[in-house]
């Protein structure tokens, strides 16, 4: 698939997020003040979060697939990067916000202030959303893996949390209308809970992404699995100084080896291209490496 391609997809499918995302945000607001639910309100809000970080993809992607120019010798990767790191954050805002309105409903109930029950239309609004955003999130994951794209697969566990935080609502509204009234507290209670799931997501997709912006190496299977890949070549023996990070999506790649001193430089230009050609076999046409030789000891 070209680049091309690629982005157009990551666009399509993107946009089929953006479409759904808004229209569950006005359903789920118009059902949480009908319904005379906060916690389907707050879900609402979760929504809009979602749609603002599809506007994220679509702007940071489309500046990360532009080609290496005068500015950008290492290429645009790093934008997917920060627009995923941009992703986690919010999701950690959406989260941190969810968390205090639920305790702080939860703390008013038992200081004696009343919560109000429920209305139907919010329960049925909260199991739409659930199912629609279950569907969304698999169809997601799965064109980001098939894309290998982090920010369209960080993208899709963001339709996951909505999908979660729908489920908590659902509980939550489900059991204070089953219950009745002395149980309007379960709305509340289960947002809270899932407060906290979204906020751990939040943390497992920005902690790579800011390694990668700190420049922090590839992880130690990779590196011996590029050490092994050298050592293959024949003539070439003792690589060391590596030193390797990610760009984006792809690996950069840096490595000191040591060649035949009476070699002549066209045998040990031809070895260099011998050994990264392998190396991006393994890692991909767009892997950067930079090869030192050195003669034998």
């Amino acid at each position: 698939m070209t680049d091309k391609n690629k982005e157009q997809a990551i666009y399509q499918v993107t946009l089929l997020g953006s479409l759904v995302n808004i229209l569950l945000t006005l359903l789920k607001l118009a059902a949480g003040i009908l319904g005379n639910s906060a916690a389907m309100i707050a879900d609402a809000i979760h929504s809009l979060s979602d749609f603002i970080t599809d506007i994220i993809v679509v702007l940071f992607v489309r500046i990360s697939y532009k080609p290496q120019d005068k500015d950008h010798d290492y290429g645009h990767g790093k934008y997917e990067t920060l627009a995923t790191l941009l992703i986690g954050v919010a999701l950690a805002i959406v989260g941190i916000g969810l968390f205090w309105n639920s305790a702080t409903l939860i703390h008013a109930f038992f200081e004696g202030k009343k919560i109000e029950s429920p209305g139907m239309i919010a329960l049925w609004m909260a199991l739409i959303s659930m199912l629609t955003k279950e569907v969304l999130y698999r169809y997601t994951l799965f064109k980001g893996k098939q894309l290998i794209s982090k920010a369209v697969i960080a993208n899709a566990w963001h339709h996951r949390s909505d999908a979660l935080s729908s489920l908590g609502t659902t509980l939550g509204i489900g059991g204070a209308i089953l219950l009745g009234e002395k149980w309007c507290i379960l709305d509340p209670i289960a947002a809270l809970v899932v407060s906290l799931y979204i906020i751990k997501i939040a943390y497992e997709l920005s902690k790579p992404c800011t390694q990668e912006l700190l420049e922090k190496s590839l992880s130690d299977d990779i590196e011996n699995e590029i050490i092994a890949i050298i050592l293959s070549c024949d003539g070439v023996s003792e690589p060391h100084q590596l030193r390797t990070r990610r760009i984006g999506n792809n690996y950069a790649i840096e490595v000191h080896v040591r060649m035949n001193g009476t070699s002549s430089l066209t045998e040990a230009h031809q070895k260099s291209i011998q050994v990264e050609n392998k190396i991006k076999e393994r890692f991909g046409e767009k892997t950067h490496i930079g090869i030192h030789i050195e003669p034998t000891k």
